[in-house]
């Protein structure tokens, strides 16, 4: 009989469940000095780091990735202090493990209330972004989890080093060996066994574009939280103090056009359309941005590069120095394009008005809604949850931002003195 060896994502799982069992018990000051190690670690290793980037930015370009792809992939000193920053922060935060809240007493004299625990296994499946590495190992090991991570292979090189870094950190810290795993298989097939090992894996969580956050949905056999596709708006009231609305959108476009929370469509007001658009135009311009505008506002934008915006411009998630103009009659004609093409991420309303402001606040649908600030704050370390493990756009269990809370799940306790239910 010919036996089947498991495949790496089976056995490292399995490994990470085993060592996980052991990571629920650790204390905080072993867990935040591991965090520490880390953050060190990777400060010491950076010209390593960056050899490591540089071939895998390399080979992307050679194989024709868009800019965007390549900017997300990139890893430069600047990068790679923030990771470490963000992982110290990490540490600063309250442990939620052992957390118990909502305390009550009955009439009978229980107690009974909820005591913070970890989820268990957390598996990554994540594209571009090496720095996702670091951040859900750091989130996963302050909330008791261990986890179980897999690259995409564009980023492969340098996620299996940053990985490296993030085990023998964990080890001099003395927790348990095998709390995080990272797949080195390139192979597809492994993401799939990754889907199928619900035995093992507590929670699945999908970073990457449309197909891959659908194919883990459609066949992942565990719980999955998925988001991180935005497709975002700012919309720019009749009352908007205009200088505050042009610098929030340039901001929310060009700071970093290759993330999720970049401004992707503009839509302005009637009213005010002729006085912000042709400046607004001019320094989008500047700045590189090809403008997709409607026959309304075509008129308007002469300081850019433009084009006729297609029906389907307003659904895309452009990633790039793209950005949809729409001049809208009301606040109504803008909540209902946001209702129409938004993808539940961030949306952000520029007003002078408290009633619009609030209007805008309860009715746009989306993990993240801002009043008078750029989108490009939709992030973990931005709202003082540290790192994050990715950003929810669902409802259940977890929305926005996910950090330390989100990974964890609670435990009803019950304090007694001999109380029995009558027979």
């Amino acid at each position: 009989m010919t036996t089947i060896a498991p495949s790496e994502a089976i056995t490292k799982a399995t490994a990470a469940k085993a060592a996980g069992r052991r990571l629920a018990y650790a204390s905080t000051d072993q867990k935040n000095e591991a965090l520490h190690r880390i953050a060190d670690a990777l400060l010491a290793d950076q010209a390593h780091l960056l050899e490591v980037n540089a071939g895998d930015v390399q080979r992307g370009q050679e194989r024709g990735l868009s800019d965007s792809f390549v900017d997300r992939l990139a890893l430069t000193p600047e990068r790679i202090a923030g990771i470490a920053a963000d992982t110290r922060q990490v540490a600063t935060l309250e442990d939620p493990i052992g957390h118990i809240e909502e305390m009550r007493t009955r009439p009978n004299g229980l107690q009974i209330g909820r005591m913070r625990v970890p989820l268990g296994v957390i598996g990554a499946v994540y594209e571009s972004r090496p720095n996702v590495t670091v951040d859900i190992a750091a989130l996963c090991l302050k909330s008791g989890n261990a986890t179980v991570l897999r690259s995409g292979s564009d980023a492969h090189a340098t996620s299996s080093a940053l990985a490296a870094i993030v085990m023998r950190s964990i080890e001099a810290a003395g927790l348990p060996a095998g709390i995080v795993q990272f797949i080195d298989s390139t192979d597809r097939d492994e993401v799939g066994a990754m889907l199928k090992a619900h035995e093992y894996i507590d929670l699945m969580i999908p970073r990457g574009g449309a197909d891959l956050i659908r194919r883990v949905r459609d066949e992942a056999t565990m719980p999955v939280v998925a988001g991180g596709i935005g497709v975002c708006h700012t919309y720019i009231d009749a009352s908007a103090d205009l200088e505050m609305a042009r610098r929030i959108v340039v901001n929310a476009k060009t700071r970093r056009p290759s993330i999720c929370n970049a401004l992707d469509t503009v839509l302005v007001h009637a009213a005010i359309a002729d006085q912000l658009l042709p400046e607004l135009s001019r320094e989008l311009g500047e700045r590189g941005v090809l403008l997709h505008t409607d026959e309304r506002a075509r008129p308007l934008c002469g300081g850019a590069d433009t084009l006729p915006v297609e029906p389907e411009d307003y659904d895309r998630e452009w990633l790039s120095l793209d950005c949809s103009v729409r001049v809208v009659d009301s606040l109504d004609d803008a909540l209902k394009h946001i209702e129409d093409h938004g993808s539940g991420h961030s949306e952000a309303i520029v007003t002078n008005s408290y009633a619009a402001s609030r209007r805008f606040l309860a009715e746009a649908d989306a993990a993240a809604v801002y009043v008078n600030a750029s989108t490009q704050f939709t992030d973990g370390a931005q709202f003082g949850l540290g790192a994050e493990i990715g950003i929810s756009t669902q409802k259940m269990h977890a929305r926005g931002p996910m950090a330390l809370r989100e990974l964890t799940s609670y435990k009803w306790i019950i304090f007694g003195e001999g109380q029995t239910r009558p027979l």
